[in-house]
């Protein structure tokens, strides 16, 4: 799937809430729970996404050019916001993650349930996850 099909996939799941705000925060937390175990050697201090209030670690692998993000958070909303993510980034190209614009959230009245820290931890993990894959880009372009 592309990263607007998996987008629009989340956007449909959470119109199902309909907009209830309880219904919303426990459904985050739920998908939280169905994220990969993160093996604890991973959560190290480098591993940690600067600008969240909770800790999460994120880390990505390139493996035949796409990237693999594995993740993990200390509290079950931010886990649940991370796993997003994860689902819409994991398994795409570099370049699909930097040219992708991110706009489930707006769709799915984001900012109602999860408040400014929030925001700005959320965009935290956004702008994580496009360095590494401008990392991953920049050592594909010096191989070849």
């Amino acid at each position: 799937m592309t990263i607007n099909q998996l987008q629009n996939e989340i956007i449909s799941e959470f119109s199902l809430l309909d907009g209830d705000m309880e219904m919303t925060v426990f459904y985050i937390m739920e998908v939280g729970q169905k994220l990969p175990e993160m093996p604890e050697t991973d959560k190290t201090e480098d591993n940690i996404v600067k600008g969240c209030q909770s800790k999460v670690w994120l880390t990505a692998k390139l493996e035949d050019d796409k990237i693999y993000f594995t993740a993990d958070s200390n509290t079950a909303i931010t886990k649940g916001l991370v796993s997003l993510l994860v689902r819409i980034f994991n398994n795409h190209s570099p370049e699909e993650i930097l040219s992708s614009d991110l706009y489930f959230m707006q769709k799915i009245g984001m900012e109602r349930f999860i408040g400014t820290q929030r925001s700005n931890g959320f965009a935290a993990m956004i702008k994580q996850m496009k360095l590494y894959a401008l990392a991953f880009k920049t050592q594909q372009a010096v191989r070849s």
